[in-house]
């Protein structure tokens, strides 16, 4: 009978058949390929690699939890180039397999066996242990378990709350002798190794395993991987944890379900699911019989009843028919408890992505970050990516470099197939790069936060080119406002219920009087629960010394101003006039608490004009400092001058950017970063520091980053300076600099932001799209100065101001500077072409330059010869592409280098076609 054995250990431990004898194979080899799918064994000889082996990983069981920790570990050990064979020999079909398990057991340089409550009744388990103890070589992971419990008098005796139920004579079950099995218990419980993993820690088990494995079979390089991880995890998510987190039991509860499909508890308590099977049988029972069906009603009305007696609401999730389609069947990962109710959850919940949806100021960042939070130890690493339809793709190839993967492009610029890549192959593959490491069997979670839109803003591109396949060990958690993304299924945030509005309101505060009580529900109603109204309530009332009554006095007596909200996210403002009048109130105290300057308001003000990234706070500094924008007093905030002066005097001192920012944090006005030094604010509160300022505040961003900013740090706030000088589609530039200021910021910032975007994240379109807007920059100044310098020149025939013929000498210096920046960006998109196999394009571009540079520096200036150069190579880069057009037959020429000069070129190119070479290098001169 022909041996078959699948390669991997969870192909074979996810298959769903009921209970044989001799359940599936479970091996697993070491393979250098990022998907789960492998080979079978049977279609090789596995003994030669088998032999080979560094690491024997053993376990027993199916438990979900257990599998995504062995293969996790498998992954990242194979990942740091150790040979892993993964093995359940509980679940091998015939001898064969047991032969190619006993094979890698004894070649294994290193046995890591997972210790569970099950181990020490299974045969397989106590003899790999045995085996590994007499070779000391045995690294024990304790999965579930302590190290403490594994004593053998503990476990025969049923002694504690563990071996009570599981404990026993466990070598009765397969017929072992008593004295071999208590050495091997024993054994385990004095080994110096001690890992013990539970669901809270999986992460830093697999760094323990790891670093354990590289020191003990002499890797350095893995211990110094592993060093950095580490390191690196420190900043993995943009904010603290909210201490003030209140509710959302329910919505932490369905993603657990989403992407996980197990739930620790009792999911019933927090999810009532009904598949379309259910429901057809419930159609069906109710038109056979109309009693049934009462009573059928009846006892479901008689659960609500009882779930609602116990303060749970029972929800009701659906899924479309085309959603079921999509999700594969996980049923036999799910253990045997509550298997109807799993079997349903499998249906619905297992996919590994989910969307998360609702208005602006909801909590949908609060429901991820505590959702990151708890289960950050299930993955190897949070991707927090911003998803802002201007920075989602910049920000998506950001994560390459916290992968460990060199995205910059290189000197090769010909495909596999004839002819250059063009730029949208370019992006595909670094897109495909970071895509490949999610796709391992390695667990991360990608987090898009305030997805805007499901296309790119640059080329229209879907997101689903972003993301990796969904069913795999990366979980993807999307939040939006739109109403739906990418046709699945959301899970729609709702208000906070009227406790939990209570609750965050309070704060600390336990006991209130009644009218104080009653003046926070009515500023509750008037808020519509939102979370972010309620957090502002909470802090104004544990910051200063007024009461829930005082505060909705306040708030009263503030006069509604018709604000011009125009644009979709304005919406929520728009809907809700009492969450004006609270940030009018907000303002206002914090305005008079920090008289004269009012440094921390105009640090609010500014924040609109930079990135939705974290701010630096020197540098929003700055930019408040040189913000000139005046903000109008109502007569209420006149009238109650002395009163907001009283209650803010302790804040009323010569502030600094430090104190600044940390009131504007104290007031939950902005939002303090996991990166030292800098802030964050919701989008609705730049909304209404937009709506303060105007544009009066814009050129504030520039004078900043002139003044502090960094390439490397401040790539995104950068950009979004470019978005408010230059204009970029339909959208108009906001920000008029003057000539020097302009020159300067597309020298310092521009140009090498261009640079900066296509070589290290081959973002090819944004680079391209910034060199061309900042040119047509400077060709609208050009065309404005030799107007200028024509009707100046009719003018100073006669010249009577010495003053304006001083002003006019110093132009022509400026004009200079002005061309021969013209073609540095004109020869650096034309160097960007010849990367994109644009070449006629680029040769237009390139000599533009040279006629530019022939002017300023003459035909024979190094410079010149330079951009000259450049354009000859794209000349003979372009008649290349076409003489292989021409020549193509059977045999092609598909990469050609060149070196030396003309002569003679296209001769050793026909010689090459003919010879039938693929790779062809002419060196001539």
């Amino acid at each position: 009978m022909a041996s078959s054995c699948p390669s991997s250990a969870f192909d074979s431990a996810t298959h769903s058949s009921p209970s044989p004898p001799k359940p599936a194979v479970a091996i697993a080899i070491a393979s250098d390929s990022t998907s789960s799918n492998r080979s079978p064994l049977n279609s090789y000889s596995p003994f030669p690699r088998v032999k080979s082996c560094d690491v024997y990983l053993g376990f027993c069981g199916r438990r979900p939890p257990l599998l995504r920790f062995v293969k996790w570990l498998r992954a990242e050990l194979e990942m740091q180039g150790l040979r892993c064979f993964a093995v359940d020999r509980r679940r091998c079909r015939d001898a064969h397999a047991h032969s190619v398990a006993k094979v890698a057991m004894d070649a294994a340089a290193v046995g890591v066996v997972l210790v569970t409550r099950k181990s020490f009744s299974n045969p397989y388990g106590v003899e790999e242990m045995r085996w590994f103890l007499e070779r000391k070589n045995l690294v024990p992971v304790f999965f579930g378990l302590s190290q403490g419990d594994c004593t053998a008098r503990d476990v025969i005796e049923r002694k504690g709350e563990l071996w009570e139920r599981f404990g026993g004579r466990l070598w009765n079950a397969y017929g072992g002798i008593e004295e071999d099995w208590k050495q091997v218990v024993d054994g385990v419980s004095r080994s110096a190794v001690v890992l013990e993993v539970n669901p809270g820690n999986f992460r830093d088990r697999i760094f323990d395993a790891v670093l354990l494995l590289g020191t003990q079979l002499g890797r350095r390089s893995m211990v110094e991987k592993v060093q950095r991880w580490r390191e690196m995890a420190v900043e993995e998510l943009p904010f603290p944890r909210n201490i003030n987190f209140v509710g959302r039991k329910s919505e932490l509860a369905k993603l657990e379900m989403m992407l996980f499909g197990d739930f620790e508890g009792n999911p019933e308590e927090y999810i009532e699911i009904k598949t379309r099977d259910s429901h057809r049988r419930d159609t069906l029972m109710a038109r056979n019989s109309t009693s049934s069906s009462g009573t059928q009603k009846g006892r479901i009305a008689k659960k609500n009843v009882e779930i609602k007696a116990k303060g749970k609401e029972p929800v009701v999730w659906k899924e479309s028919e085309e959603e079921i389609e999509m999700q594969g069947t996980w049923s036999s990962e799910l253990p045997v408890r509550h298997r109807r109710t799993r079997n349903a959850m499998s249906m619905s919940y297992r996919r590994g992505v989910a969307c998360i949806c609702g208005d602006s100021g909801i909590g949908k960042t609060e429901l991820l970050l505590e959702f990151a939070y708890k289960f950050s130890q299930s993955y190897k690493r949070v991707l927090w990516v911003g998803g802002e339809s201007r920075y989602l793709h910049q920000n998506y190839l950001k994560l390459l470099p916290l992968l460990g993967v060199d995205v910059a492009i290189g000197t090769e610029m010909f495909s596999q197939r004839n002819g250059p890549r063009s730029f949208k192959e370019l992006e595909a593959d670094a897109t495909g790069k970071v895509r490949r490491e999610l796709m391992r069997d390695i667990p991360f979670l990608l987090v898009i936060d305030n997805l805007e839109s499901e296309k790119d803003w640059w080329d229209g591109s879907s997101i689903m080119e972003l993301l990796p396949r969904f069913g795999g060990e990366t979980h993807i958690i999307i939040s939006s406002r739109l109403p739906r993304v990418l046709n699945i299924m959301p899970l729609r945030l709702s208000y906070l219920s009227a406790a939990e509005a209570m609750i965050l309101m309070k704060g600390r505060v336990t006991e209130l009087p009644t009218e104080d009580t009653n003046a926070l529900r009515i500023i509750e109603e008037k808020l519509g629960r939102l979370p972010l109204g309620l957090a502002l309530v909470r802090s104004i009332l544990s910051e200063l010394p007024i009461g829930p009554l005082k505060l909705l006095d306040m708030i009263n007596q503030v006069p509604y101003r018709e604000l011009k909200f125009s644009r979709k996210e304005d919406l929520v403002m728009k809907q809700n006039p009492a969450l004006v009048q609270l940030l009018d109130v907000c303002f206002s105290i914090l305005d008079n608490a920090q008289k004269p300057s009012k440094l921390a308001t105009k640090m609010v003000g500014v924040s609109n004009w930079f990135a939705p990234s974290a701010i630096p706070v020197s540098m929003l500094a700055i930019a408040a400092s040189t913000s000139s924008a005046k903000h109008c007093r109502t007569r209420f905030f006149k009238r109650c001058y002395h009163f907001l002066s009283c209650t803010a005097r302790e804040l009323n001192v010569s502030i600094s950017e430090a104190e600044a920012s940390s009131t504007l944090v104290r007031f939950s006005v902005a939002r303090e970063s996991t990166r030292m030094g800098h802030i964050s604010f919701h989008s609705i509160i730049k909304i209404y520091a937009r709506e303060r300022d105007d544009n009066n505040s814009a050129i504030s961003i520039i004078k900043a980053i002139e003044k502090e900013g960094n390439l490397q740090e401040h790539a995104d706030h950068i950009w979004s300076a470019c978005f408010l000088l230059f204009k970029f589609g339909i959208d108009p530039g906001v920000i008029n600099l003057p000539e020097r200021d302009l020159l300067s910021f597309i020298r310092r910032f521009a140009l090498p932001l261009a640079s900066l975007t296509f070589t290290n994240f081959s973002l090819c379109n944004a680079a391209l799209e910034l060199l061309r807007v900042s040119t047509e920059a400077l060709e609208a100044l050009e065309d404005s100065f030799l107007s200028k310098a024509t009707s100046a020149h009719s003018k100073t025939k006669c010249p009577k101001n010495p003053r304006s013929r001083s002003s006019i000498e110093s132009d022509p210096l400026i004009y200079l500077d002005l061309a021969s920046l013209r073609a540095i960006l004109l020869e650096t998109r034309a160097k960007f072409m010849l990367q994109g196999g644009q070449y006629d394009i680029g040769e237009q571009l390139c000599r533009t330059a040279v006629s530019i540079k022939e002017v300023i520096y003459g035909c024979e200036h190094p410079q010149t010869q330079a951009t000259r150069e450049t354009m000859e190579r794209l000349g003979l880069q372009e008649l290349f592409q076409v003489s292989i057009l021409n020549f193509e037959g059977g045999n092609s020429v598909s990469t050609v280098v060149l070196q030396g000069s003309t002569d003679g070129i296209l001769d050793d190119l026909k010689r090459a076609v003919d010879d039938g070479v693929n790779t062809y290098k002419i060196n001539i001169g």
